[in-house]
């Protein structure tokens, strides 16, 4: 297990989250796990516990993000919204060629929240790593009275941008 720290957009600061962290890597045999930790979380919205399930726009509030690096300059995006919904997107090159992707099994994702730390815990089957040397660990925080903040570990541009390959500087546990 590995633990990678996250940081705001500095044109997008948070209300009151102070810190996310993620810990990652390989548990139960064939798993992967991705435990998105918040920290000061007293003016964080989530959305409403929906269930699990494929679901387009989930980064339009509160989720978290993994971006892997493809072979041939391609990715894959996932989605986990505290909802229990998820989305998985393959893309050809940076913003191009973009289709659904099925994972092997879907993601489960639990959430925990209490007065100041919240955690979204996401796992997916460790063959969705296979071949994959680097990723992007990402959150887009939404906090009351529609306060968004953009995390990542890296940041590389004005603008909030997961997709940019020059985010994915994350060894895969």
């Amino acid at each position: 297990m590995k633990t990678d720290r996250l940081i705001p957009h500095p044109a997008f600061a948070p209300a009151k989250v102070q810190k996310i962290a993620v810990r990652w890597g390989r548990v139960r045999g064939q798993e992967m796990m991705l435990r998105f930790r918040l920290d000061g979380c007293g003016a964080l919205l989530l959305p409403p516990r929906t269930g699990p399930g494929r679901a387009d726009g989930l980064w339009q509030t509160t989720c978290g993000e993994l971006f892997l690096a493809l072979p041939d300059g391609r990715y894959r995006e996932f989605n986990f919204s505290p909802s229990g919904q998820w989305a998985a997107y393959d893309f050809h090159g940076y913003r191009t060629g973009m289709s659904e992707y099925q994972p092997a099994c879907a993601p489960r994702i639990e959430t925990d929240q209490g007065l100041s730390v919240s955690t979204l815990t996401v796992f997916l089957p460790e063959s969705e790593f296979a071949d994959v040397q680097f990723a992007a660990l990402c959150a887009v925080i939404e906090e009351q009275g529609g306060q968004k903040s953009y995390w990542a570990a890296r940041h590389a541009g004005e603008k909030p941008d997961f997709h940019n390959p020059a985010c994915f500087i994350l060894p895969v546990p």
